[in-house]
């Protein structure tokens, strides 16, 4: 398997970088919503410039699809948005040589949130290093993104629909049914639903997010109840993720240890972990909120009142919207069940 499997939906786009790979300029914009597969065509283009001219190319595929090459440095905002730590952080990166390879590649995500820092940004990516290549990951462009966007080269992404994955997910062997279900909990993105298919345990949570309307009973006492249920869930639901996380860092060590190397866990991928850990929990409270709209759009569907619905749509909406700004998601979801409630 290489790294362009890893997106689907996306034929135009893969297209078009696989051909940029061949004579790329300093910075590119993929410009697409959550899901789109933005990050795994980031992983797959930075595999395809750093392999060029290498001796071993596969291994440089190979750590590049695991976001592990010295020379790809991948850049998460800490905060509710792109502060000016981060485009200083930036900066700094952008004039460090490569390590391995001839050129290194800095993944910027979430820049959609770039806020104030926007002009700082703007200087680095104006004055690039003749060694680096910007891919900015951006949901969409916001006024404070469109002059950013004007120094790189944008390639859309569209929503990848879920039958795409469903199918690329039955190629792998997975059954449909379990397919079809882990397709709809990660919302396009095929890395999370092969993940996904690993969990025993998915079913069992989404139909619980389905089932919180039964539960609601216009108490407080009720509602932090169900709350404390739908936390535990997502502590559960790192299981997958976690157990991915240890064969990859067994992996990693048995690597090291053959080569004569030390077998400590180096900072950047303890860090890179932590993220991803991170950014998990935060797809599967969103996958959960998905399964809680259907819910309510099924009753609808059912003779439910249209009044009710709607104003459960737009909590849900509201609460969804809200996992952009790095809230506490206990907070967050106790204000939801009120309302819904």
């Amino acid at each position: 398997m290489e790294p362009w499997d890893d997106v689907v939906g996306q034929p135009a786009a893969v297209e078009f970088l696989r051909q940029a790979a061949t004579d790329p300029v300093h910075a590119y914009l993929f410009v697409g919503p959550a899901g789109s597969g933005k990050r795994a065509a980031a992983r797959a283009f930075a595999a395809d410039l750093l392999s060029d001219g290498s001796d071993d190319p596969e291994r440089v595929r190979r750590l590049a699809a695991s976001e592990s090459h010295p020379d790809l440095v991948v850049v998460e905002r800490t905060g509710a948005s792109i502060d000016m730590a981060t485009a200083r952080e930036v900066a700094r990166l952008a004039v460090r040589p490569p390590t391995e390879a001839d050129r290194k590649v800095l993944v910027l995500v979430d820049f959609h949130l770039v806020r104030q820092a926007g002009p700082a940004l703007l200087k680095t990516i104006e004055e690039p290093s003749p060694t680096t290549v910007f891919v900015v990951l951006a949901d969409e462009v916001p006024a404070e993104l469109i002059t950013i966007a004007s120094r790189c080269v944008q390639v859309p992404f569209r929503p990848v629909p879920a039958a795409e994955v469903v199918a690329a997910l039955v190629a792998d062997g997975v059954d449909e049914p379990t397919a079809a279900l882990a397709a709809e909990a990660a919302s396009g993105d095929l890395r999370r639903a092969r993940l996904l298919t690993t969990d025993p345990e998915l079913g069992a949570r989404a139909e619980a997010w389905r089932s919180v309307p039964d539960r609601l009973d216009g108490s407080g006492h009720e509602a932090l109840g169900v709350v404390d249920e739908l936390i535990g869930l997502l502590d559960a639901a790192a299981g997958p993720i976690e157990a991915a996380h240890a064969v990859e860092l067994e992996r990693w060590s048995e690597e090291r240890a053959a080569n004569g190397l030390p077998t400590s866990v180096p900072k950047e991928l303890a860090d890179r972990h932590k993220r991803e850990m991170r950014r998990a929990r935060t797809d599967e409270l969103r996958s959960g909120l998905d399964a809680l709209a259907a819910r309510y759009r099924s009753d609808l569907v059912g003779g439910g009142n249209p009044e009710t619905t709607a104003r459960a749509l737009e909590a849900i909406t509201d609460t969804a919207g809200g996992l952009t700004f790095n809230p506490g998601e206990r907070l967050l979801l106790q204000s939801l069940l009120v309302r819904l409630g």
